[in-house]
């Protein structure tokens, strides 16, 4: 039986990241060549490592990308000529990210929405241009999360100085709809463009707030990066060939 992803190139924004080191594996493990793509490209390398990927694999290629820069973005485009899809799980933000709602200033808000909500937008642009321009099939894949789904659930931040942030809710429900958009605007079932929206991922958390959340799941609690992975494979190969527009939520029930 063939591998999900056999001899299909998969381009990962953000693969130097808590997801995209996952994925990086996983996909060639199905079969995939892989386009690994960060802002830096060495500590993107020295993770893959550690995780135990050969960064010298002939199916993976290492590229410098800045999600943010319309010209990074083309540039990356531009030296590709043959992507079956993408997965974007760049998470670009500045260094007041994380506030309170009331110590959030409207100056970081725009800024946080123009790097995460505008990177988000100008990379489903972007794959959207290179599928018109190719006309061959292409998935793309963004992530967004339960709060972009439903209202925050505040109170497993109780006795922790964690918060929900408010840009979070509103970049992530945003590109919800920026997919919804995009698909319906192409207009080709040739193109296709899905989200998975993750519950909490573990990543270091404090007790009082893992046990708070794994009170709102169905006993799984804090995701594992890996739980996620399998969707988006699924929606990146032929399996999901006339699944567009659609979001996968990953959360053991804690949204319901």
């Amino acid at each position: 039986m063939d591998r999900l992803l056999e001899k299909k190139t998969i381009l990962i924004a953000g693969a130097g990241g808590l997801l995209g080191t996952r994925l990086v594996p996983a996909i060639l493990a199905q079969g995939g060549y892989v386009i690994a793509a960060d802002i830096n490209v060495e500590a993107m390398e020295e993770r893959l490592s550690s995780l135990g990927v050969n960064t010298n694999d002939e199916h993976l290629i290492l590229t410098t990308l800045d999600v943010t820069s319309k010209e990074s973005v083309n540039a990356l485009f531009s030296m590709c000529s043959n992507i079956d899809g993408a997965v974007n799980s760049t998470y670009p933000r500045n260094k007041s990210y994380g506030a309170h709602f009331f110590d959030v200033s409207l100056d970081s808000f725009n800024e946080n929405l123009s790097l995460h909500l505008g990177s988000a937008f100008l990379f489903t642009q972007q794959c959207a241009a290179y599928f018109q321009d190719k006309l061959q099939p292409f998935s793309l894949v963004n992530i967004s999360s339960i709060y972009g789904v439903i209202a925050p659930k505040f109170d497993v931040y109780d006795n922790t100085p964690m918060t929900m942030p408010v840009e979070y809710a509103a970049i992530k429900s945003a590109i919800l709809h920026l997919n919804k958009y995009a698909v319906a605007y192409v207009n080709d079932s040739r193109f296709r463009i899905n989200c998975v929206s993750p519950g909490g991922i573990f990543d270091g958390q404090p007790d009082v707030f893992l046990d708070a959340y794994k009170n709102n799941t169905h006993g799984a609690g804090m995701l594992d990066v890996e739980d996620v992975v399998g969707s988006v494979l699924f929606l990146l190969s032929e399996q999901s060939r006339y699944v567009t527009g659609q979001n996968i939520i990953v959360d053991d029930g804690f949204s319901l």
